[in-house]
């Protein structure tokens, strides 16, 4: 019997990283799913995290401390700083300074020590918010990164960073969940989601997830708040 290929999975509990947990599994990867709990104001979202890795059956689920908001700078970790709640521009102030840089690099070193070679992240270029850390150039960058700065890759081993999303529609990758056989309903995208994980309806994280399901089709599961 073939033994599956291990896979760290960068998982938030929101749309996209749901969407590739499923596609990781559905290529016949061992996925090891991993969140940080990173001082966000929706940590509702960890909550969403544990329901999508449970309803998608994954072969072990950490969830790392890394306590963003000492630094601030975002007002996803810093309550003085309001969520906008109409488009901006520029980068907006949710923003997370390194975040994505940090989460890699946890999910690189979770990999090394499970001699996994590929490492999922939902980060999308298209539908998004304009952050940096989410350009296909950042995530080639890392790539190298990973191959440099591991004992693993110095060794000779390969590390892959798939970013399946990085250039879909928010509407392309939902129907591509679906197909998958995602339950939405389990996800959490809202910037400032509730203790139940009611949506605002009106963050970025909200018009993207909205105006996604919206264009594919798809009936919205998402729970809104009055």
């Amino acid at each position: 019997m073939t033994i599956p290929e291990r896979a760290v999975i960068l998982l938030s509990g929101g749309l996209d990283s749901a969407t590739v947990l499923a596609i990781a599994r559905s290529r016949g990867f061992a996925c090891h799913a991993l969140s940080v709990d990173y001082g966000q104001r929706h940590r509702v979202e960890l909550e969403a995290a544990c329901r999508v890795a449970q309803r998608l059956g994954v072969a072990a689920h950490k969830i790392l401390r890394l306590d963003l908001s000492e630094i601030g700078g975002s007002a996803l970790t810093d309550r003085q700083l309001a969520v906008p709640e109409a488009p901006t521009e520029g980068i907006p102030v949710t923003y997370v300074p390194a975040r994505n840089t940090l989460m890699l690099a946890l999910a690189l070193g979770w990999a090394e020590v499970l001699q996994a070679h590929d490492i999922f992240i939902g980060v999308n270029a298209v539908d998004y918010s304009g952050y940096p850390d989410c350009r296909p150039a950042f995530i080639e960058a890392f790539g190298r990164l990973a191959q440099l700065a591991t004992r693993a890759g110095v060794e000779g081993q390969r590390f892959t960073i798939h970013a399946p999303l990085i250039e879909l529609s928010k509407a392309q990758i939902i129907a591509m969940g679906a197909k998958l056989g995602v339950d939405y309903g389990l996800t959490v995208s809202c910037y400032q989601a509730d203790e139940s994980g009611r949506a605002c309806g009106r963050c970025d994280a909200c018009r993207f997830r909205a105006a996604g399901f919206a264009q594919a089709g798809i009936p919205d599961p998402t729970r809104y708040r009055g």
